[in-house]
Formats: C-alpha cells, sequence, structure tokens
C-alpha cells in the first residue's frame, strides 16, 4: 500500500458555502478521475456540541459522496474509532498517534497533516477491512 497524494481542499472563508460545496465536490470528482480508485472510504457522522458546524460537515460529505457516486465508486463509511483502532491499535488514540502510525504504514517521508492523516486512515482501514469483510456493503 503506498500513499499517492495526500492533502486538504482549502475554500477562501468568505466564498459562499454553496460554493465552497460546489469546489469540493468538483476536486474529488478530479481526483477519482485522475486515479480511478476502485472505492472511496470517508468518515462517518461526527457528533459535536455546535449544530451549525455538524451540518456544514454533513454537507461537505454531501459533496464528497456525490462525486463519488457520479463516478460510480462505492463510498464505504467508517467510524472514528474503528479507524483509530485499524491503524493504531486503540479506539481513543490521539490524533498525534494517528498520524504517526498513517506515517510509519506508508513509509511517509514527513509527518501528514492532520486531515490528510484522517484520510490516509480511512484508506488503511478500508484495506484492512476489505480482506477481512468483502461482503460489507457500501453507502
Amino acid at each position: 500500500m503506498r500513499c499517492l497524494e495526500a492533502g486538504r481542499i482549502k475554500n477562501a472563508p468568505k466564498l459562499p458555502l454553496s460554493q465552497c460545496l460546489h469546489a469540493i465536490n468538483t476536486r474529488v470528482a478530479e481526483l477519482i478521475a485522475a486515479y480511478a480508485p476502485d472505492v472511496l472510504s470517508i468518515e462517518g457522522v461526527i457528533y459535536g456540541k455546535n449544530a451549525g458546524t455538524m451540518l456544514v460537515l454533513g454537507e461537505a460529505r454531501g459533496a464528497v459522496i456525490t462525486a463519488a457516486a457520479s463516478a460510480g465508486v462505492p463510498v464505504y463509511e467508517y467510524e472514528p474509532r474503528r479507524v483509530k483502532m485499524a491503524v493504531c491499535g486503540n479506539g481513543l488514540a490521539e490524533k498525534i498517534q494517528v498520524q504517526r502510525m498513517v506515517k510509519t504504514l506508508l513509509a511517509l517521508e514527513e509527518l501528514p497533516q492532520n486531515d490528510a492523516a484522517d484520510a490516509l486512515a480511512l484508506a488503511i482501514t478500508h484495506a484492512h477491512s476489505n480482506s477481512l469483510l468483502s461482503s460489507r456493503e457500501p453507502l
């Protein structure tokens, strides 16, 4: 397993939400076209205290899922604790532990940024889960 590309999609702070969601959808569609993945892994719904933030995160998830669905790429969802368990062996691992394990597992030269580490950890989780649970249904 190796990392082909990792990063995060940054939108201008004053960009309207609809344009941010469009930019996310477009960039994910470009990455899918460039790399032709067999599947896309996404973090399960996160619960938090700020309902507005949770709503925006859900909408961003929708933009990613729609890009994958438009390309015919199945989407698999994993809960954060399951990802931490798969990558670190501890479902309560700290972000820095996830970053370090992702760096080690993928033989990266540098510690990946938080969001990139989370995305790579999702891919690692799916690769490990897929070999064990081939009957898992996509979203």
